[in-house]
């Protein structure tokens, strides 16, 4: 590999590089939206929701707000409220566990498992109570949580299980693709996914047509007419522009995530020579779509500013684990109540892995790790 002595930037997205090599497929889909200037739901989101349905081979695809608002609109389908508990993890994005309180139920927090970041099935397991109604599992970072375990688990109890599957578009579990396992599978079409919009956007995904049912009522306002409404929904309809972008992108989905995986692996080839870096974990039966890669080291934050220093864009995810966050106090969270989610959030250092790496990046990122690395050793 190839020394670097110079500075160079590389960011921890570049999503300027993507537009270019799409943008004349993109300016035509939006245009087509313009000119018929129906901007809500319609045939773009239908057309987008048929193909998500296709690709995750799933029966049922409603377009959201957000991923965010698909996480609530599943648990508003399934009637979780008041007093109900859901088992999920405290090592994910806020709203995976802000849906849940929005509620009113109460999340009930198991610890992860410490080489994948996912929730440990045989803890969740142990947590179920006669008030529980719910798991959320969460593919962290591109990879299924164990699913068969953790079905299991909620089959003996006929608990639903909720896939939060916002970064896992594309990544599969034994040859399954996550969020067709569950009761109903979550999608965010944030930006910085590997399928982003250029805005909010997000889709629940399912084979149960009664929840599929109550999620596309519920998303709007909750009723089937206009102004006669049946429950009490909220406003979480997926725009046409959006659906009109997604589609163009679903053309070269799989294509992006070979290449992240491409970039993976010569990260993994390279950073498992570096004393003191803990490289990426994937299942044997997983196929990873690195939405992120991350590393774990002991002075995470003094790398990153190293990084940083050095022109590299990268990022922690997450620094505050959720049952220890400001906000959720009232459930008396404490420090050692989750220890491996504690230690993610203290270790864990995201580096840039996005299709449009050059090698000449990716061999400068591997350099200033190792720099700093045997620095410290």
């Amino acid at each position: 590999m190839a020394s670097h002595t110079g500075t160079m930037t590389v960011k921890l997205l570049d999503l300027v590089l993507q537009y270019e090599s799409i943008k004349d497929e993109i300016r035509a889909a939006v245009d087509e939206v313009f000119s018929t200037q129906q901007f809500i739901l319609g045939t773009k989101v239908e057309a987008l929701e048929a193909e998500i349905a296709r690709y995750c081979g799933v029966k049922h695809a409603i377009g959201v707000a957000s991923g965010s608002d698909a996480i609530l609109l599943s648990l508003m389908a399934l009637g979780i409220g008041e007093g109900d508990e859901v088992v999920t993890t405290p090592y994910t994005f806020f709203s995976t566990v802000s849906s849940i309180t929005r509620l009113g139920a109460k999340p009930v927090f198991a610890d992860i498992d410490p080489r994948t970041y996912n929730i440990d099935p045989a803890r969740a397991a142990k947590l179920i109570t006669s008030a529980t109604r719910s798991i959320i599992v969460v593919h962290l970072f591109g990879q299924a949580a164990e699913m068969d375990a953790i079905m299991d688990a909620a089959r003996r109890k006929g608990i639903p299980v909720i896939e939060d599957a916002c970064q896992s578009i594309g990544a599969r579990y034994k040859g399954t693709m996550t969020g067709s396992i569950g009761a109903a599978g979550c999608l965010s079409f944030f930006p910085s996914k590997n399928l982003g919009g250029f805005g909010d956007g997000g889709m629940i995904v399912t084979n149960d047509a009664k929840l599929a049912d109550a999620a596309r009522v519920l998303r709007v306002h909750g009723g089937r007419e206009r102004y006669y409404h049946d429950v009490v929904g909220i406003n979480s309809r997926l725009d046409a522009l959006q659906a009109a972008v997604l589609l163009v992108k679903m053309r070269h989905l799989e294509r992006w995530h070979e290449e992240r995986r491409s970039n993976a692996a010569f990260y993994d080839r390279e950073l498992s020579k570096v004393r003191g870096v803990v490289i990426p974990f994937v299942e044997p039966h997983n196929g990873s779509i690195y939405n992120q890669y991350v590393i774990r080291v002991k002075d995470r934050d003094a790398l990153k500013s190293f990084l940083q220093a050095s022109g590299i864009g990268c990022e922690v995810y997450y620094p505050v684990p959720l049952h220890l966050q400001k906000c959720f106090a009232f459930l008396r969270g404490k420090a050692g109540d989750c220890p491996e989610s504690e230690a993610a959030a203290r270790e864990t250092l995201a580096l840039p892995v996005y299709p449009e790496l050059a090698d000449a990046q990716k061999e400068y990122v591997v350099s200033k790790v190792r720099e700093f690395m045997e620095r410290r050793v």
